[in-house]
């Protein structure tokens, strides 16, 4: 996380080197994203990135966290609208309709959420991923409890392998229809939200047939 050094920061200057950061990373990923572009754009020096963090590591998790800090205020809003113990999966598909929205129109975040998906280094991909997963785990683990004692799911429904599916399938529905190839099977790329709702509809059928009280 961000030194002393950065608290003390202008919001200014914190602002100008977060978004320089969020450009450079989300067109070239973590890994391949450069310091040296991130301070240049941002107006500082290389040396004081490393006075603001203590590696580019941690300037990535921070920039994680932040971006899913982000996106999670918008869906929390939406959820918080849904009858998650009336109609889980009514609600679940709501909320994975509006989630394919949000992203299709926010090509900041999608970028972001592509390279903490893809990040290909394993030193880098850790933190990152262990910064979005909490937030992940945080809305839904609630909500899938909530369910379950509501008796819209099996009473021996394995929640934390219904969490793992949905950490899965949320950030594929998120980056597929912008990165062409990386779904080989439902279509998600071509680009037609009706296209977008029919997989959608697949992918909660399937957690249904496997989740739902028999």
């Amino acid at each position: 996380m961000p030194t002393e050094t950065w608290a003390r920061l202008p919001a200014a200057r914190r602002a100008a080197v977060l978004e320089a950061a969020e450009a450079e990373f989300g067109a070239l990923g973590f890994s391949r994203g450069s310091l040296n572009a991130i301070a240049r754009n941002a107006g500082v020096s290389k040396g004081s990135l490393f006075q603001y963090f203590t590696d580019k590591a941690d300037l990535c998790t921070y920039l994680s966290e932040l971006v899913s800090q982000r996106i999670r205020a918008v869906m929390d809003a939406h959820i918080a609208e849904l009858p998650w113990t009336d109609d889980f999966f009514g609600a679940l598909r709501a909320a994975c309709y509006y989630w394919m929205t949000y992203f299709a129109t926010h090509p900041a975040e999608r970028a972001l959420t592509t390279a903490v998906n893809l990040e290909p280094d394993r030193e880098t991909r850790a933190p990152i991923r262990a910064a979005v997963n909490a937030h992940y785990i945080a809305v839904f683990r609630p909500l899938l409890l909530a369910a379950r004692r509501a008796g819209q799911l099996h009473p021996d429904a394995d929640l934390e392998a219904f969490l793992a599916l949905l950490m899965l399938v949320l950030p594929h529905l998120a980056i597929a229809p912008s990165q062409p190839g990386l779904d080989a099977v439902l279509g998600l790329h071509s680009g037609d939200p009706a296209d977008a709702e029919k997989v959608v509809d697949r992918l909660v059928a399937a957690l249904r047939t496997g989740f739902a009280p028999r």
